[in-house]
């Protein structure tokens, strides 16, 4: 073995990092984490107490159980977006539900820091597209014709295929009347 091979005396570090960025890149990595940001300051406020030199601010209210419900759903559904990446649709569209709940019911949403987290993070959840496979030369297996993929490649439903450039409309028209009658 040569000291330049890869693999066996690279360091640690480097291999969880690629691992952890090949885990990321399959899931929607930033919405989950976004969402369960959002989750954070909507579940805290409501019981936190700050304290300025003798004076004590609590912002606990009587709506306390339900923000806290809506933070832990939150994380839940920040959870569920990095570990269950098949129902990021539906986690977005519940992200973003219960953000604009949390205005009225937790303290604002959380002084509009865990509103605007959660909104962003189920926005970009609904819009997280999972990457094309790409062939051996690098070009996306969606960007070949039919004639080109092996018989051994993906196997999509077929797509009939476009009228050429000699096909009448006018013959199937039939003066705006279906077959039919």
């Amino acid at each position: 073995m040569s000291p330049e091979s890869t693999g066996q005396n690279e360091h640690y570090i480097r291999v969880i990092r690629r691992r952890f960025r090949a885990w990321r890149g399959h899931r929607p990595f930033w919405a989950g984490l976004f969402t369960m940001a959002g989750g954070i300051p909507i579940a805290y406020f409501p019981y936190a107490s700050m304290t300025l030199g003798n004076m004590t601010l609590a912002m606990s209210t009587t709506a306390g159980a339900g923000s806290l419900i809506i933070g832990v759903l939150l994380i839940t559904l920040g959870l569920t977006m990095w570990y269950h990446s098949i129902v990021r649709v539906f986690a977005g569209v519940a992200a973003i539900l219960l953000a604009l709940i949390s205005i009225p019911v937790a303290n604002i949403g959380g002084f509009v820091v865990g509103f605007a987290l959660a909104l962003v993070g189920g926005a970009m959840s609904i819009s997280w597209a999972p990457g094309k496979p790409e062939d051996a030369d690098g070009t996306p297996l969606a960007e070949h014709p039919d004639e080109e993929r092996s018989a051994g490649g993906s196997r999509a439903a077929a797509v009939p295929q476009q009228q050429g450039a000699g096909y009448d409309l006018a013959a199937d028209a039939d003066g705006g009347r279906h077959r039919a009658g």
